[in-house]
């Protein structure tokens, strides 16, 4: 593995024109290098067993061998590696299989490029990434599923005051509707939300809802 300064990245999908949108944006970041393109999974682990990259984006669907098994193999081969599911919005259950097979985060294939770099971003820092428009089915599905990435953390405490937020925040609402709702100011609102991303290792809503239904901060109910 590199130094997290220089980011070496692998992308493996079978569709070439979006590889190679996909690998001209990479390279063109100071802090990341493009190691190799692979067109399916059999071709990903020969590419990965003989020079493994810091960071694959994988598709889920591919022929010969699917993003699924590839990740299976190479989470046991390379612990360290982190892997970045590419999904489509119909696939919510494969995307909790790739999780449960070892990947670090995932993604929709129309993410913008703020949010791709902000995913690799955040698996180099081990914090799990869940795509910004994640559903409220899906992280339902991922609760509920085998996944689990914070077994290996002390579970936070969170005051009265920050679970009210929490419980808005997992509603969609912005810093100025909570601020309304609890009388607060929205840059006292921002500086909440921003100490409970931290405390539990999250990114944005997505990864909010997901631990607060984890551990029963909000119920599904809540959520409607």
């Amino acid at each position: 593995m590199t130094d997290t300064s220089q980011i070496q990245l692998v992308i493996a999908d079978d569709h070439e024109i979006f590889r190679d949108g996909l690998s001209l944006m990479l390279s063109r970041q100071k802090n990341m290098t493009l190691a190799g393109q692979a067109q399916n999974g059999q071709e990903l682990l020969r590419m990965v067993r003989e020079s493994p990259p810091d960071v694959i984006l994988m598709d889920i669907k591919m022929p010969q061998m699917d993003g699924i098994e590839a990740t299976k193999i190479l989470s046991r081969e390379f612990p360290e590696l982190k892997i970045i599911a590419l999904s489509m919005f119909s696939e919510e259950n494969l995307i909790v299989e790739m999780l449960e097979a070892g990947a670090k985060g995932y993604l929709l294939k129309n993410a913008d490029k703020l949010e791709i770099l902000e995913a690799i971003k955040s698996v180099m820092e081990d914090r799990v990434y869940y795509c910004r428009d994640t559903s409220a089915t899906l992280a339902s599905m991922i609760v509920k599923s085998n996944f689990n990435p914070y077994r290996k953390r002390d579970i936070a405490e969170f005051s009265e005051r920050e679970t009210e937020i929490i419980r808005l925040i997992c509603k969609q609402c912005t810093a100025q509707e909570i601020g309304d709702t609890l009388f607060l100011s929205r840059r006292t609102v921002e500086g909440y939300r921003t100490r409970i991303l931290e405390k539990m290792n999250v990114k944005n809503t997505a990864g909010v809802v997901i631990y607060a239904l984890k551990y029963k901060l909000i119920s599904e109910k809540d959520l409607m």
